[in-house]
């Protein structure tokens, strides 16, 4: 999700900007292009048989690492609504994707491309809590109790997440296990697409928000339980972390 920009709204409370981002499915350009007003957003796949008709093209710098991949950016209609749709061809498989989305054109192409592919991330954080949390069913049919929940189901992963991320600081040349273990993937998945002369989008390289362990979890709930020290709690997460491996064929 795009960082929320706060905007006043005429009845005086605060509103955020929201951006979804699904899989290929029916795309209602109508409904969608109302959200706009709304700050609502949306990316998704470009189903192959939609028709819409290409308006303009946008500029952006193809040189910008950002944007690797990206062959096209472009205006598209149906039924007078417009939206903007990216042709971003995977550098590593050579297959082509067609990414539609109601975001303003000045967002760079690239990072529309990156969104889409990295909407695992965020199902990984409902994995979280549903598997972690056990937050499998609403506390109550009332709006306020619903709104409740979601407030401290937010907390608890936040919490988490702060324990989990602060740990990581601790040693800067050690990473997290699930990191090794993404890093080396990354590493095979480079190193086959260099016998195909590919290579894996650089940004797949870069930090990423990955879910939050299942040893973490356990540990802050075993060290409210015992009254362990922040300090000792903290010491047994640091002790998790594990050297980083040498990559050799990152592009």
């Amino acid at each position: 999700m795009l960082p929320p920009k706060f905007k006043r709204s005429k009845f005086g409370n605060y509103l955020s900007e929201k951006l979804y981002v699904y899989d290929k499915a029916v795309t209602d350009f109508v409904w969608w292009d109302r959200q706009k007003r709304h700050a609502n957003y949306m990316i998704s796949m470009l189903k192959e048989n939609s028709i819409a008709t290409l308006v303009e093209s946008i500029p952006f710098d193809s040189r910008h690492e950002i944007n690797t991949g990206v062959e096209a950016y472009s205006v598209y209609e149906n039924k007078g609504i417009k939206f903007n749709v990216v042709d971003y061809r995977d550098p590593e498989t050579g297959k082509l994707h067609r990414f539609v989305t109601t975001l303003p054109m000045t967002i760079n192409p690239g990072t529309i491309a990156m969104l889409y592919f990295k909407r695992w991330t965020i199902e990984k954080t409902f994995n979280n809590t549903k598997s972690n949390f056990k937050e499998t069913k609403a506390w109550s049919s009332n709006t306020r109790s619903l709104e409740n929940q979601m407030r401290l189901t937010a907390m608890s992963y936040n919490l988490m997440r702060v324990f989990e991320e602060i740990s990581k600081t601790q040693q800067p040349e050690l990473i997290h296990p699930s990191d090794k273990k993404y890093s080396e993937a990354l590493e095979i998945r480079q190193q086959q697409a260099q016998k195909r002369d590919r290579f894996v989008n650089p940004l797949f390289f870069q930090a990423r928000v990955s879910r939050i362990s299942s040893y973490t979890i356990r540990a802050v709930q075993n060290a409210i339980i015992t009254g362990m020290s922040l300090q000792c709690f903290m010491s047994s997460l640091v002790a998790r972390l594990v050297s980083r491996p040498q990559l050799i064929g990152e592009h």
